[in-house]
């Protein structure tokens, strides 16, 4: 048995002794007592120092049985608990003996369920994958972070200030990686656009620049993945997406999409054509491509609003992609990577043809409040070339970089933006 219930008394013995011990072991959990008993102390003892009650033997023995309705304990054994512990020295290394512990009774137990789950009907192997991860992720404790002064990190903000690499990817358009220094890692970058845009066409490019630097991962719940080559082939080669669309390709065409794609599969991008991803999917899966190809620069998913999205009873649909979002940003702070999601704007937008705003995403309250980065693509119908449709790229939210506006030229035949110079303000 993976128990130390000598240790747990002790931990509960020393609170009794001295209450303000809660704060040296707040990394420990009420699951992490074996015993059930224990674990209701632990967690009367943090209510009563969380609402600034006094800790001790009476106010422990009324809060319990109020919580367990029930009379089975009396002060006597809240008193044993404090006389078996003569000291609060030791409190933090029995407590951490108790966590160790509980990790390990945490493990054994979760691969019983694992083993379980193999018994189970799963519509598809992904969602197995993810289950199991669920469980494995509940072995490990609720780490909670602890204040560092100034004086103890010094070190390691120097390390930071010396150490070369940087946090940022360069994209591929000169003008925006110029202004901005590129995408950062640990963003959450959202990119919405109103119809026929080139939203796709404008992730894809994207995704041929960012994957100089590292990893892929691209969820297209729209277009197959042979549509997605098709529009990254006729950017690079310059034949007409709709010839190679229709396959009608001379021998001398075709040799020039052989020698881009020859150029391309190098590239670590990987693609998935399934509709419907959850965010639990886009986890599992990019977490297992970072311990085989380490660290990953851009994970995308085209697009939030068609993602299947679990609601729980009484939970708007705001609120639950308000869930996806907030995932979102944490799987781009724990993998180290931009997180490219792209949305959907409003139906009113459609008929608004100015600068898009905030407002203007759909479901936009969580997306603004989650994203570091939000990007509307837009065209303005007083600003034309002749040599494409120019559309006009916006940063409307930029936490790290500010604001800023681009010019863009889309070139949709062959699935191709440029930038564009500025148009000057006339006065």
């Amino acid at each position: 048995m993976i128990e130390n219930l000598s240790a747990e008394q002790s931990v509960l013995g020393a609170v009794f002794l001295d209450a303000n011990v809660l704060d040296e072991i707040s990394f420990l959990e009420e699951r992490d007592f074996h015993n059930p008993v224990h674990q209701q102390i632990y967690k009367v003892m943090k209510w009563l120092d969380r609402h600034e009650y006094p800790v001790d033997a009476v106010t422990v023995t009324e809060q319990y049985v109020k919580f367990k309705k029930t009379d089975q304990l009396d002060t006597t054994y809240f008193i044993q608990l404090a006389e078996s512990c003569p000291t609060t020295a030791n409190v933090v290394h029995h407590a951490k003996i108790l966590r160790s512990k509980a990790i390990r009774r945490r493990g054994s137990e979760i691969g019983n369920q694992i083993a379980e789950l193999a018994r189970e009907d799963f519509e598809t192997d992904e969602e197995y994958f993810s289950a199991v991860e669920a469980l494995a992720a509940e072995i490990r404790p609720d780490e909670q972070g602890r204040m560092k002064s100034l004086q103890e990190t010094r070190q390691s903000y120097f390390n930071y200030l010396l150490d070369k690499s940087v946090d940022y990817i360069e994209t591929g358009f000169p003008q925006f990686d110029g202004w901005a220094k590129g995408i950062y890692r640990g963003d959450l970058f959202v990119s919405a656009g109103r119809p026929s845009v080139g939203k796709t066409a404008k992730l894809l490019q994207r995704s041929l620049g960012v994957a100089e630097t590292g990893p892929v991962l691209i969820w297209s719940q729209e277009m197959d993945e042979n549509q997605l080559k098709d529009r990254m082939v006729s950017n690079i080669t310059g034949i007409g997406y709709n010839r190679i669309r229709n396959k009608e390709l001379n021998p001398q065409q075709f040799a020039q999409i052989e020698e881009a794609y020859n150029r391309i599969e190098k590239l670590p991008i990987f693609l998935q054509d399934s509709s419907g991803i959850t965010i639990e999917e886009v986890r599992s899966t990019a977490r297992r491509f970072k311990r085989k190809y380490g660290d990953l620069a851009m994970v995308a998913v085209d697009y939030l609003q068609i993602m299947s999205i679990p609601r729980v009873k009484g939970q708007t649909r705001s609120e639950a992609i308000g869930e996806v979002t907030g995932a979102a940003k944490q799987l781009a702070r724990e993998l180290k990577c931009c997180f490219m999601m792209l949305s959907q704007m409003t139906r009113d937008s459609d008929k608004n043809p100015k600068k898009p705003t905030l407002s203007e995403l759909k479901e936009s309250g969580a997306i603004e409040q989650d994203a570091d980065v939000v990007e509307f693509l837009w065209i303005n119908p007083d600003d034309k070339e002749q040599q494409g449709k120019v559309v006009q790229q916006f940063i409307a939210k930029g936490r790290n970089t500010g604001l800023n506006e681009f010019r863009l030229l889309f070139r949709g035949w062959k699935q191709q933006f440029v930038e564009l110079e500025k148009k000057k303000r006339k006065r």
